[in-house]
Order: C-alpha cells, then structure tokens, then sequence
C-alpha cells in the first residue's frame, strides 16, 4: 500500500470534487431519498469493504450517509482509501 502525496492527494480532488479532504481522512456525505435507501447504500458499502479487506467509517442519518476513508494502520490516506472510494462512487 502506497502513502499518498501531496501531488496524488490534489489529483484525487480534482477528479472528485465531492470528497473532502480532513487530515489523512477523506469524507463525502451521500444524500439518498430516504432511510430504506440509505441503509441498502451502507449495505452495499460494506460488501465492497468486506472484499477490499478495507473497512470506512459510516455515519447514517436518515437518508444521509458520510464515508469517511483513511488507513489507520498507517495512520495516513492510502492508495486503498481513494481505491475504495472511487468503487464507493461506482454504486
């Protein structure tokens, strides 16, 4: 797994502007129609985690999911965090 760099971090960003940057975190919220919707997200989220061996942190509120992605057995943003993200954004 590859520590990202300044340079591959800004790269990441640009190419998809709904994620955030927060330290060594990369964040989005998902606003889906409902809780029901929301819930089969989350579930489907974690399918693509349990297969990544690689697992986000989720916080649901109704019809509104946040990912948050950061490999903290290195205590930094990884290529498996803006892996995981793009397949997140495939859903």
């Amino acid at each position: 797994m590859t520590r990202l760099d300044t340079a591959a971090r800004s790269e990441f960003l640009a190419s998809h502007p709904e994620w955030a940057l927060e330290g060594e975190t990369i964040t989005k919220t998902f606003v889906l129609r409902d809780f029901n919707e929301a819930l089969g997200f989350v579930t489907r989220v974690g399918l693509l985690s349990e297969v990544a061996d690689h697992h986000p942190d989720i916080d649901i509120r109704w019809n509104k999911v946040t990912v948050a992605l950061s490999t903290h057995s290195e205590n930094a943003l990884t290529d498996k965090d803006v892996n995981l993200a793009e397949e997140i954004e495939s859903l």
